[in-house]
């Protein structure tokens, strides 16, 4: 039982004592007492003055004498406007920390009741194209969020959605025919994302000359759109590879294979990897078939031109496109085919999509029409929408080649972290080979941090340099805090001192020390309470919180020529759990912690 379930069931046991009155448990609110007010945890009085017929004030102080006097870790309370706030006892913080600086891990306190199987896609991405700032967003968010619901006790699925197939991947295929001249990533020396990547840019530049011209004969932009030569062969290029065309489909795998190997390099890089990856080309024929079967039972719509709609205008959205006139399927139809896979496959009871808020339109009507199709399992679809990153320069486009490479911006992270560390002199008694390991390990920990620490919901402005800092809410800073203790504990093996387990009933805890137990204690709370809102920024905030928290300690309190051997052996017992508690929360982003830097 923590804190806040036995302050819980005191309450109602102290009500029923007092007053003879039996609480409703959700009735009994525990919170965090504000930072302006003395106390540990505030009870809410208010949702039962009614029922006992008792002033707040009066019935706050009536609660908080009895639980004083019967409750043995509560030191204190004091009574705000009807509030009445706790003060926890110094020494059950103590015993605490001895009893968990016996763990080798920090464990979470898991609610197993409301465990379930969750199934979560993210990634993504597109065969046109290298992943970019963008996708790095998407990847961590997904992998963070997996590894803090499996913390908190859920099963976990991770999947991986190629979109391998469309007008936008033929875009690619139709400027490598035309100039690509047999090239291949070998024989130009570069990853195979960024080659197809290149393509793609090369077909949108070709294709907007095509539109200019045609607007210069007197033709309308929209109407030029549509019949520059590029676009018709790129479309009719789709319908041939939809009907299994050899030629096609012998280029669609071959440049395919180039981007899976340079997409597989960047996983590896980012440190990302799935249970199960799906293609789209294997799951749009299923999506075809199950939209032709709404046709067939009046659920969507046939136009003269052959194309299928969904009219959702009495669920005041508009009509969906689901099929094009062609037959071609779009970006919707393999998703509804995709969805269908997977509730068959997996007993899933949340599926979780991490998509950019762009598509929040999109997951919306995917929902209504799954819903239309009678699958009740629709319901359990949710999308984790975040906000776009932008850069100091301004928003990025993939077809114009504005877009920063997950690998260049990498690339771009390490060597400021190379600078940023030499700058400093930390490294200058390491190895080469040790080098490169800790500047790498700097880089990525301060891009996932930066990231991370922004709440998904919101856009953000993502600033290489700002990321690495070795002071300030940033991934260094916290890495360096970690190792900062590590380093503390080899001084103590140097010294000869031996750790032992310190008396808690002989210590004095200063209110540094009281509140950095305060936080570990709290972090089981931190990794539930991310889990259900799907926020990293909870963990990643949190760590910052506890970094901060011991350097100031750090800072003004000895710890190895601490007055006594009791109050050393605390202060390094309280110091490694910090160690822990730093380690894990960076593990739940993603993020891996030098040993020394």
């Amino acid at each position: 039982m923590n804190i806040e379930q036995i302050l819980q069931s005191s309450t109602i046991d102290a009500v029923k004592i007092l007053f003879s009155v039996v609480l409703n448990k959700n009735l009994v609110q525990i919170q965090k007492t504000k930072t302006e007010f003395k106390g540990d945890y505030t009870v809410n009085v208010f949702p039962f003055v009614k029922q006992i017929k008792k002033s707040p004030e009066s019935l706050a102080n009536e609660i908080g004498t009895y639980l004083v006097e019967n409750i043995e870790i509560i030191s204190s309370y004091n009574v705000i406007k009807g509030f009445l706030n706790i003060v926890v006892s110094e020494i059950f913080w103590l015993n605490y920390l001895l009893k968990i600086s016996n763990n080798e891990n920090i464990e979470i306190e898991q609610n197993t009741d409301a465990k379930q199987n969750i199934l979560i896609e993210f990634s993504s991405p597109n065969t046109n194209k290298p992943l970019h700032l963008g996708h790095i967003r998407n990847n961590l968010l997904g992998d963070s969020v997996s590894k803090i619901m499996v913390t908190a006790g859920h099963n976990v699925t991770k999947v991986n959605l190629v979109n391998d197939r469309g007008i936008h991947i033929c875009k690619s295929m139709l400027a490598w025919q035309k100039w690509g001249n047999d090239i291949t990533p070998e024989k130009a020396d570069i990853k195979g994302d960024k080659l197809v990547g290149n393509f793609y840019v090369k077909f949108d530049e070709e294709y907007k000359k095509q539109i200019t011209e045609l607007i210069n004969t007197g033709k309308t932009k929209e109407i030029a759109e549509k019949e520059a030569p590029l676009i018709v062969e790129a479309q009719k290029m789709l319908q041939k590879w939809e009907s299994g065309d050899k030629d096609i489909i012998e280029l669609w795998k071959k440049m395919n294979a180039w981007v899976y190997d340079g997409f597989e390099d960047t996983y590896k890089t980012l440190g990302i990897n799935f249970d199960k990856t799906y293609y789209e080309s294997e799951t749009y024929k299923l999506g075809k078939s199950l939209v032709l079967d709404g046709v067939k039972n009046n659920i969507f719509i046939q136009k003269e031109d052959n194309s299928v709609w969904a009219d959702l205008t009495n669920d005041k959205l508009d009509e969906k496109i689901l099929l094009r006139s062609d037959g071609t399927s779009v970006y919707i139809t393999q998703d509804i085919g995709t969805a269908h896979k997977r509730f068959t496959e997996f007993d899933i009871d949340k599926h979780i999509y991490v998509v950019g808020n762009e598509q929040n339109y999109h997951f919306k009507v995917l929902k209504f029409v799954l819903n239309k199709l009678g699958f009740n399992w629709s319901d359990n679809i949710f999308h984790l929408s975040y906000g776009m990153v932008e850069l100091p320069e301004g928003k990025m486009k993939s077809r114009e080649g504005t877009v920063v490479d997950a690998d260049d911006l990498i690339e771009n992270m390490i060597n400021v972290a190379k600078e940023k560390a030499d700058e400093l002199g930390k490294l200058d008694d390491f190895s080469k080979a040790e080098k490169e390991s800790v500047y790498k390990t700097i880089a990525l920990g301060a891009l996932k941090y930066f990231i991370l620490k922004v709440d998904p919901k919101k856009s953000m402005l993502f600033n290489p340099k700002e990321s690495i800092d070795f002071n300030g809410n940033t991934g260094p800073f916290i890495q360096y805090s970690y190792t900062r203790i590590r380093s503390l504990e080899n001084k103590a093996a140097q010294q000869n001192i031996k750790l032992s387990k310190f008396n808690a009933e002989k210590i004095k805890a200063n209110s540094n020390e009281i509140n950095l137990i305060k936080l570990i204690y709290g972090f089981s709370n931190i990794v539930n309470e991310a889990s259900k809102n799907m926020s990293p920024a909870l963990i990643a905030n949190f760590s910052y919180d506890i970094a901060k928290e011991y350097n100031q300690f750090y800072h003004e309190y000895s710890i190895l020529s601490a007055d006594n051997k009791n109050i050393v052996d605390f202060r390094l017992t309280l110091s490694s759990c910090v160690a822990k508690i730093i380690k894990k929360s960076m593990e739940l982003l993603g993020i891996g912690v030098p040993y020394r830097m």
